[in-house]
């Protein structure tokens, strides 16, 4: 892995991604995005590639709550719990979305959807683990890069609302 200026596209983040980071005052996070020479589709894969703990990887899941698209921001290490998440938005019905949903709500692929940046706005849950570190990395638009940020922050811009919504081992 490497700290670099392009990826196999021609620049380290996703457009758009770049495009919400210079909205968002945080251009400076351009220079700190890291290329993969190969796909990390999976948390494990991307913490394996950044030589980090998997609970520092923010994944970014969209599930259709009630058929409305809504982000959940989860540490790499844990899994949703759709019951939970159910009962935190006082909805009927929660499932993952498909592939397609994912992509038309965030304009991102599944395996590089970032934490924000999206073509529409989603309502945002994060996940309190995600708060156990001082540095997360989430994707930043493809499965090639990642960039990281201390959580508070990203959850902020991002636009979450905290949550406990991990699967817990009983």
């Amino acid at each position: 892995m490497t700290t670099a200026a392009t990826d196999h596209e021609g620049s380290a983040a996703h457009p758009r991604f770049a495009e919400a980071l210079r909205e968002m005052g945080l251009l400076e996070v351009i220079g700190q995005v890291r290329r993969f020479p190969d796909a990390a589709r999976t948390a494990p894969e991307a913490a394996a590639a950044i030589g980090c703990e998997l609970s520092q990887i923010c994944k970014s899941l969209i599930f259709a709550v009630d058929d409305v698209p809504v982000l959940v921001l989860m540490d790499g290490a844990s899994r949703v719990d759709l019951e939970r998440v159910r009962q935190e938005l006082g909805a009927q019905k929660v499932t993952r979305a498909k592939a397609d949903v994912v992509r038309e709500t965030t304009g991102y692929a599944i395996g590089g959807v970032p934490p924000f940046g999206h073509r529409t706005t989603t309502r945002v849950l994060a996940d309190r683990s995600l708060l156990d570190h001082d540095l997360v990395w989430a994707a930043a638009g493809t499965p090639y890069t990642v960039f990281p940020m201390e959580p508070r922050t990203l959850i902020a811009h991002a636009g979450g609302i905290l949550a406990d919504v991990r699967e817990r081992s009983e």
